[in-house]
């Protein structure tokens, strides 16, 4: 039987990086890509950082899926749409590597902190809640939640980031709390934890690694992921 992998993230290095692992091992993925919805300034710096992140995978592998992340009824939409293309989902991939929004507080604007809010926080527990309800369903099936360790780095004359930084905090809480109660559900909850960046190829070969490997005896653990490619 086929694997049918799911990935869901925003436009980054490190969903390029863990797609590019998924076409390695599979003839097609699902690949759900939340839109850059912020102010164009942001957004374009967003692809800039981003940019250096090694090729996108291969055309033919990947099976875009459309996705707004901060209604329910695409985000249900989203996860029948992977099942009818791929047949099932046997692994789903979220990643959150948020871009930056890097303005003082006047400056930002209620359109992007509704934007951070319904793409970047709701939308992973409305994702969270279709995948699990599915893979209880079937008995069996991977949940894999992954970030970095820190957001977009910047440079000293840039403002702060003010909407990345949160958004990564609630996806760790998220992450935190679905491994607490991952020992009661018959398919397996993984957490990965990356370095801030520069080793996204690496970072995702190791999640795709322990995945594979993953057993009964994995359910609930948190990967760290840092230098010399050692976790604990």
């Amino acid at each position: 039987m086929t694997r049918g992998i799911l990935i869901a993230g925003n436009e980054s290095a490190l969903v390029n990086a863990i797609a590019i692992e998924a076409a390695k091992r599979v003839e097609h993925f699902a690949l759900a890509l939340i839109p850059n919805r912020f102010s164009e300034a942001d957004a374009i710096q967003s692809r800039r950082v981003h940019a250096s992140g090694g090729e996108p995978p291969a055309a033919q592998a990947r099976i875009p899926l459309e996705w707004n992340p901060g209604s329910p009824i695409s985000t249900r939409t989203l996860t029948i749409a992977a099942e009818n293309r791929l047949d099932h989902i046997n692994e789903a991939i979220l990643v959150c590597a948020p871009p930056a929004v890097r303005r003082v507080p006047a400056d930002i604007s209620l359109t992007d902190i509704e934007i951070l809010v319904n793409d970047h926080i709701k939308g992973w527990f409305f994702l969270a809640k279709e995948l699990a309800a599915i893979f209880r369903g079937r008995g069996t099936g991977t949940l894999a939640l992954a970030y970095p360790a820190a957001g977009l780095p910047g440079g000293k004359d840039d403002a702060v980031d003010l909407l990345g930084p949160p958004a990564l905090a609630a996806f760790q809480a998220l992450t935190r709390s679905l491994l607490t109660s991952a020992f009661n559900e018959p398919y397996l909850t993984l957490g990965f934890a990356g370095p801030e960046s520069g080793d996204e190829a690496g970072f995702a070969a190791f999640i795709i690694r322990q995945m594979e490997d993953s057993s009964r005896r994995s359910n609930g653990k948190l990967y760290k992921y840092g230098k010399l490619n050692l976790f604990r």
